[in-house]
Parts: structure tokens; sequence; C-alpha cells
């Protein structure tokens, strides 16, 4: 009988985004299939204003999108998002939500969230940085692919906060720089099965 995959092996993708994210998360979602067998996970780099993406992003997708709890389990075929003022960590499957580290000054909820899927996660991650302020995310990317992720950052002219993507493509660990329509495009490649195709990242 071959096992059920609930195990916690399938792919997570984590878009991590801020100033300008709500475009390249619609744009994402819009050209994902719902049967992909992937979980987004997004994390909006957000200290204090309550997130109203959950409410929003379901008019993009056709897979279920919750605002996530703590001790909520990771499902393949959903989006999930990080809710405001928690850090974000993964353990043995499911979310665990804490006090935000940094309750002053830009937060680093994105690198926290990413930190935690290298060192608890089993299945492939794929790490996605899209428009916003300030570099959050950047500092966790070379971890990323040290444990066989897959970094992507936003191709900075799609971009209307460019400020994230190029804090991410600067720490020379982003495999690809694409709209968010090829990132799509990518995730689906990926989830297929077809990661082994050679990497190309044109520094655009």
């Amino acid at each position: 009988m071959i096992p059920r995959r609930a195990a916690k092996d399938f792919p997570v993708v984590c878009v991590g985004g801020s100033a300008g994210g709500l475009d390249a998360y619609t744009r994402l979602l819009q050209n994902l299939p719902n049967d992909m067998g992937v979980a987004i996970v997004i994390v909006n780099h957000l200290r204090i204003v309550a997130t109203q993406l959950h409410e929003i992003l379901p008019r993009f997708t056709a897979m279920p999108v919750e605002l996530i709890t703590d001790g909520l389990v990771l499902r393949p075929n959903h989006v999930f998002i990080i809710p405001s003022k928690r850090d974000l960590h993964v353990l043995d499957g499911e979310f665990h939500l804490k006090p935000i580290s940094k309750p002053r000054g830009w937060p680093d909820v994105i690198t926290v969230f990413l930190r935690s899927l290298t060192q608890n996660w089993n299945g492939k991650i794929i790490a996605i940085i899209v428009s916003g302020y300030d570099g959050d995310g950047a500092a966790a990317l070379c971890g990323i692919r040290e444990v066989g992720g897959i970094t992507i950052a936003q191709k900075l002219d799609t971009a209307s906060q460019p400020d994230m993507p190029e804090s991410a493509i600067a720490t020379g660990c982003i495999d690809f720089i694409l709209s968010p329509e090829d990132i799509a495009q990518e995730i689906v490649r990926i989830a297929r099965g077809d990661a082994s195709v050679s990497k190309a990242a044109p520094a655009q």
C-alpha cells in the first residue's frame, strides 16, 4: 500500500513580499494550477497592519486560502497567509506562531520563516522574494540553496518596489530572476519534478 503524501515531504513555496507585493501575489496565483501538490505560504513583511490577504486572494485562485493559526497543519494545494505581529515557524508539519522578534524597525519575518524551513522541512523548498521595501529574506537565501532549495527573485522592472528583490539578488544566492507569471511557470516545472533542468538567472 502506497503511503499517503500527507507525509511532510511535499514542496513548500514561500513567497516573501511587502509594499507592492499584492500585485505580485495575484499575478502569481492567477497562473498557478490548483492541483500541483505544493503548499504556498505568503509571508508578508508587515509588523502592525492587519492582513486582509486571506480575504482578497481567494478571488485569484481556486486553492483554499487560510490565515495561519498556531498548530495549523501544512497541506498541499493550499495557500497560507502569515498573520500580523507574529514570527512564523514550522515543526513536525505544523505552523507555529511566536511573538514577533523585531517589534521595532524593519521586521525579518521572511528570514525567520525561511530559516525554520531549512531546519525543519524535509521536502523541496522554493523561496521567492517579490516587491517590497528593505531586504527581509535575503539573509536566509544562501541557506535555502545549501539544503537543495531553489531561490527566485522578482524581476526588478516588474516590481513596484524593487528594494526587496534587489537585496535578494545582491546575495549571489538567487537561481532565477523572473516576472510573477514566469515564476508561476517555474513553480509548475519544479512541482512536476523537472528541477534538474539547468538554472539560469539573467541579472536584469
